[in-house]
């Protein structure tokens, strides 16, 4: 028992002799799962973009406050009333109990979203979505927010998503499977392989808005 004693005050004396870097934590990290793309859009007609769009939506609540706010920016062809699914979809977690995995809600067929949402025309938005679309076949796309601390389930998802932070805060952090890092909102476009086990957490004093496209 001895010796076990010795090696964990070995352990923990060598842990704080490598002291603690608090200086990148506001920066992003790749890392397996989650990288930047060259692609990069204008922060702040992103902004101006937002507000525009939140004055042209139903009532969305205290986005300061809600814990998960959403509205889309593609709907399928001439649906224009959107269901609570729409807004979220299938998703898996893992049982408390068994740690099993079960699934959540309905699938959503991601790529019948290819008609970008009449309000929203003329916004910046359409230009974005103009972009994506030239790279890659992107399908439904959305505007979620994250409430002040606040964190999602720990979940995956049937498809990878990218990323556009439009307001986010220090405390705000992505992880993807293990490794976690913060994703500035500075116009950069980031690839999540949400298909791994992840989660965002808002534990900033401000909400976290993303766009996050299929």
């Amino acid at each position: 028992m001895e010796e076990a004693v010795i090696r964990d005050r070995q352990k923990v004396a060598d842990w704080l002799a490598q002291g603690v870097d608090s200086s990148a934590v506001h920066r992003f990290v790749p890392g397996p799962g989650i990288g930047k793309l060259d692609l990069k859009f204008d922060i702040g007609k992103l902004l101006e973009a937002l507000e525009t769009c939140l004055d042209r939506v139903d009532s969305q609540g205290n986005w300061v406050d809600q814990g998960f706010g959403a509205f889309s920016l593609t709907r399928r062809p001439g649906i224009e009333k959107e269901t609570a699914n729409d807004l979220s979809g299938r998703y898996w977690l893992r049982n408390a109990q068994s740690y099993e995995e079960e699934p959540r809600e309905e699938l959503v067929d991601e790529f019948a979203f290819t008609e970008f949402v009449p309000r929203f025309a003329g916004t910046y938005f359409e230009d974005v979505h103009a972009a994506l679309s030239a790279r890659f076949p992107i399908g439904r796309m959305r505007v979620l927010s994250k409430g002040r601390y606040n964190c999602n389930s720990w979940h995956r998802d049937p498809e990878p998503r990218l990323h556009i932070p439009i307001v986010t805060n220090p405390g705000s952090l992505f992880i993807v499977n293990h490794h976690v890092t913060h994703l500035p909102a500075d116009g950069s476009v980031y690839f999540t392989d949400t298909r791994g086990y992840h989660t965002a957490l808002n534990g900033g004093e401000t909400r976290r808005v993303h766009i996050v496209a299929a």
